[in-house]
């Protein structure tokens, strides 16, 4: 069951908080989209500074928006294209403290300035990508990083 907490405490702390709290939306729930929208607005709701949270879904071919806390964005990011195309064709994170100087970065939202993007797969196979944005620039650290990485890890489990 699902209880709202309060985030307090260090980073850390928070962190760990929102992975509980993650696992307790998730737990049984079969269907793909509500667990993809409770995790992004849940997203929303424990990272501070941040403008944007959600995700790309791959199609076999691009990356298509999915559920998403935030401004409207942009539909289709074609795989190596910007920050999410580049994590999906890498499958790496990617960690951009600076959107504006990233060759290619796709501006959905002119208030952004920093990103983090994890890549979503399970199986060796591409699912999508987590997209996390801020205002502020080099808003993401490896703490952020390795906290995400988490969440993801947990959320592709159960998709």
């Amino acid at each position: 069951m699902f209880e709202t907490k309060s985030y307090e405490g260090t980073r850390e702390e928070r962190y760990a908080t929102a992975l509980s709290q993650l696992k307790a939306l998730i737990d049984g729930e079969p269907d793909r989209i509500a667990n993809l929208a409770n995790a992004s607005a849940l997203l929303a709701q424990c990272l501070p500074d941040t403008n944007w949270s959600g995700f790309y879904l791959y199609d076999g071919k691009e990356l298509v928006l999915g559920p998403f806390q935030g401004l409207p964005a942009c539909i289709r990011i074609p795989i190596g294209k910007g920050v999410c195309g580049t994590a999906a064709q890498t499958r790496e994170t990617q960690l951009i403290e600076d959107v504006h100087a990233f060759p290619g970065h796709i501006a959905c939202d002119a208030a952004t300035n920093s990103e983090i993007v994890v890549p979503l797969v399970k199986n060796d196979e591409l699912i999508g990508v987590l997209d996390i944005d801020s205002p502020e620039h080099a808003r993401f650290d490896e703490t952020d990083r390795e906290f995400l990485e988490q969440f993801a890890e947990i959320l592709v489990a159960q998709l």
